[in-house]
């Protein structure tokens, strides 16, 4: 084990500890004097441990940083080298390194340490070698290193439109975490001479995040995974297909999803009711009467104080295809803007996530104008992964396929998180959207 992973280990017993007393505390009880003693010396071996940990890491950033391979002098390269990548121990791009475990445990069949030789005997990168070699099995598969996971995280962000609009991202504390937020406000009034002044105050209450537990199943060709070395096309492409895989499992339930158990509440059903707003049938629509439906939806947000600067809209294709192709009695564009992505001013993302087969005929639709500032995610930094050559998975028409048959490995991905608006004001909905339902 590095001496890196051997101080976070004494580092995380050291926190186990202060937390204990910690709870004391908690659940009403005193320290004694020895245990206030105990709890500033562990807090001060903490802080000591952390900061030898960050030179730790430092020094290890800047040795793999200048490692020359066996096969080449400190002047230049003395053979063709292996792989196009680069040596063994040089730092792996940050949103690869996952795939790259993934391909290895897929070669070693699952054994971690065989997967770890694999990684050094074709030059992949050290980060990625250490991580085969200390990385523990999980309840819900390989746990996979928190600065890999880290990375994958940030990967998503162009992948979930929740995300990409602005959606905060926080750490989740043991599972959890409470945001406070403010119910109304402390109104202010004018007073005559010797009048007393009115008492008023700020009412509160509680954003309440938890972790839930996401999973997404990632079929990827066979043909892909058996790659033994390191090639940048192929690890983009796994990559890419988990961190899409999960960026549409996080829309799907960020944005519709009713809550409850074991799911996130997703906008629709954190909006609160007389923010949620039918909109208009097509037939015999007018120009007039679609702006006056967006500009009401903008309104609900606008009554409420809510700050517009980090507002924007969430649509399904049909819908935003629709409007774009709009046009005034004089055959222009209604809303040009959208060729931008934009409309009336603030920035439109489409999704697939937003289904277009709602209501009693099965061809509804839903807008989302949303304050994304105001949204929150809730992240743990533990990703696990599993991988099976021989389970089946349900495709995207409801079939059930054989990974086995189709010479496909399915990667599983457990990540957990939660998302909540801090203010529920900041979420209007349009309903029963039929716009381009003919398209």
């Amino acid at each position: 084990m590095s001496l890196v992973l051997q101080m976070r280990s004494e580092r995380a017993g050291l926190v186990a500890q202060v937390q204990a007393l910690a709870q004391i505390e908690a659940t009403g009880g005193s320290l004694t004097a020895e245990q206030l003693s105990q709890f500033t010396d562990l807090e001060a071996k903490v802080n000591e441990l952390t900061a030898k940990i960050s030179r730790a890491e430092a020094a290890e950033r800047l040795a793999a940083a200048s490692a020359v391979p066996v096969n080449e002098s400190a002047s230049g390269i003395n053979g063709p080298p292996a792989h196009i990548s680069g040596p063994f121990n040089e730092a792996t791009k940050p949103g690869v390194a996952m795939a790259q475990m993934v391909r290895l445990l897929v070669q070693a069949q699952g054994n971690q340490h065989q997967a770890a030789e694999l990684a050094k005997a074709n030059n992949f990168g050290a980060d990625v070698h250490m991580a085969l070699s200390t990385v523990t099995p999980g309840s819900g598969g390989v746990l996979v290193p928190e600065n890999f996971s880290t990375s994958v995280i940030e990967s998503l962000r162009p992948k979930s439109v929740v995300r990409r609009m602005g959606a905060v991202s926080l750490p989740l504390n043991n599972g959890n975490l409470t945001m406070p937020r403010i119910l109304g406000n402390t109104q202010v009034s004018y007073i005559g001479t010797e009048e007393d002044i009115a008492v008023t105050s700020m009412q509160f209450g509680d954003l309440k995040l938890a972790s839930k537990k996401a999973a997404a199943i990632v079929p990827i060709s066979n043909d892909l995974l058996a790659y033994s070395g390191v090639n940048p096309r192929i690890d983009g492409q796994v990559s890419g297909d988990l961190s899409t895989s999960m960026g549409l499992s996080e829309d799907l339930h960020f944005i519709r999803s009713a809550g409850g158990g074991s799911l996130p509440k997703g906008l629709r059903y954190w909006a609160l009711p007389g923010n949620v707003v039918a909109a208009p049938p097509t037939a015999n629509i007018t120009l007039e009467v679609i702006d006056l439906y967006l500009g009401g939806l903008m309104l609900r947000l606008e009554a409420a104080n809510v700050d517009l600067a980090a507002c924007g809209w969430l649509m399904a294709p049909r819908t935003i295809r629709w409007l774009q192709a709009l046009r005034d009695g004089n055959g222009n564009k209604a809303y040009p803007e959208i060729d931008q992505g934009t409309l009336k001013g603030y920035p439109v993302a489409l999704t697939t996530q937003i289904p277009v087969n709602l209501g009693a005929g099965g061809n509804e639709s839903e807008i989302y104008f949303v304050n994304f500032a105001d949204c929150y995610i809730g992240e743990d930094a533990t990703l696990a992964i599993a991988i099976s050559t021989e389970a089946s998975y349900k495709d995207a028409n409801g079939d059930t396929v054989s990974a086995f048959q189709r010479d496909q490995t399915l990667i599983r991905v457990i990540s957990k998180h939660d998302f909540g608006p801090r203010h529920v004001e900041s979420i209007a909905v349009g309903t029963a959207v039929t716009w381009g339902a003919g398209m």
